[in-house]
């Protein structure tokens, strides 16, 4: 990883204030979290991004060193948030990578400010209402309410490609410790469930003109692979890769293989 190195604090209208983090130089890439909205998510894939990019990562609204504000938590709202850190840095255009919910993030980023998308990969993401999702995340805010800490671990095996998940136990222990025990954490956590279960871009998404692709994992149990399929054959001229396994979280269990084709597509579209 580039020893460039800097973290800045960004205040918004609605007094939220943002922990934002860059590493890396060259094309400008923002990293877009999923559900858990933390920047760290993206740490093991750094080495590989900031060779090439000038990588930006934040703390999403309400989550680890970023205040909440006043704003309704809305994937909009979201977007508006990346938006005003790419404005903060005087990045007038960027490539967007998001995952899952950070991919619906992007999707609206690059519907309300096309100037700002250069490209946008999103992974592990969707685009529109879908049975599956609601059901499944009917239930985890149902436990998220009853017994926090079982979402959280339940989470981990969700998202997790088994046998990574264990040889690499130390991801639920951290899944542990950061479980959302407080009334006010579990609201930041259902204020986001509600967010994607609302979202829908179905009849938008063909209207982003940067190049697009989604990337997916076929044992995929969060967000499943004919999703990305649907999202794709919405987006005319998007280009899909599926991994043939990797969980939900394949930007961390399948680690090469997903930055080596995220870094190529790149290199090639900018």
């Amino acid at each position: 990883m580039s020893q460039t190195s800097q973290s800045h604090k960004i205040t918004l209208p609605d007094g939220a204030c943002l922990q934002v983090f860059e590493q890396g130089v060259g094309t400008p890439l923002l990293l877009i979290s999923g559900l858990g909205g933390a920047a760290a998510f993206w740490n093991p894939c750094l080495p590989a991004l900031t060779t090439a990019h000038r990588v930006i990562r934040l703390d999403q609204r309400g989550i680890g060193a970023s205040t909440r504000g006043t704003a309704a938590c809305t994937i909009d709202q979201l977007a508006d948030d990346c938006i005003a850190v790419l404005d903060h840095l005087g990045i007038q255009s960027a490539i967007l990578l998001g995952h899952s919910t950070g991919g619906c993030i992007t999707q609206a980023l690059a519907l309300r400010s096309p100037q700002h998308a250069k490209a946008c990969v999103l992974t592990g993401t969707w685009t529109k209402p879908n049975r599956y999702m609601q059901e499944l995340f009917k239930l985890r805010k149902g436990l998220l309410q009853s017994d926090p800490m079982a979402y959280a671990v339940s989470a981990t095996f969700y998202s997790h490609e088994p046998s990574w998940l264990n040889a690499n136990w130390g991801a639920l222990e951290a899944a542990r410790a950061a479980a959302p025990l407080s009334p006010a954490a579990q609201n930041i956590v259902a204020e986001r469930i509600d967010a994607i279960m609302a979202f829908d871009r179905s009849t938008d998404v063909a209207r982003i003109k940067a190049p697009v692709l989604n990337i997916g994992a076929r044992d995929d149990l969060i967000v499943p692979a004919f999703l990305q399929e649907e999202l794709t054959a919405l987006m005319p001229g998007s280009t899909l890769h599926l991994l043939e396994d990797g969980g939900h979280f394949f930007p961390v269990t399948r680690l090469t293989g997903f930055t080596a084709a995220v870094l190529s597509w790149a290199a090639q579209h900018v």
